[in-house]
């Protein structure tokens, strides 16, 4: 089944669920470089924490095209949009 296909709550909640995951990881990634707890690179962990919020967004975006979306769940993803926004603009420039 495509992911396109399936109901906007299934896609918001999935949406929200990559986008913290993402969001973790680049706050887990932060604290590594500023305290030096684990002498490990971070690099891979940045990737993968901007692939997820950009997964993250890409899902509501999905939600926000459909026609016909209910207002509710319309105001959800522009929220959740907005919000991953920032935290992939903040995780790029700390970079």
């Amino acid at each position: 089944m495509k992911w396109s296909a399936l109901p906007e709550p299934v896609l918001l909640q999935r949406a929200f669920l990559f986008g913290i995951t993402g969001i973790l990881l680049g706050t887990v990634s932060l604290l590594n470089t500023q305290l030096r707890l684990l002498d490990a690179p971070m690099g891979p962990l940045n990737g993968v924490s901007l692939l997820l919020q950009f997964f993250g967004i890409g899902l509501a975006i999905i939600v926000l095209r459909r026609p016909k979306v209910a207002v509710e769940f319309k105001e959800k993803s522009q929220l959740m949009i907005l919000i991953l926004a920032v935290a992939l603009l903040f995780f790029i420039f700390s970079l």
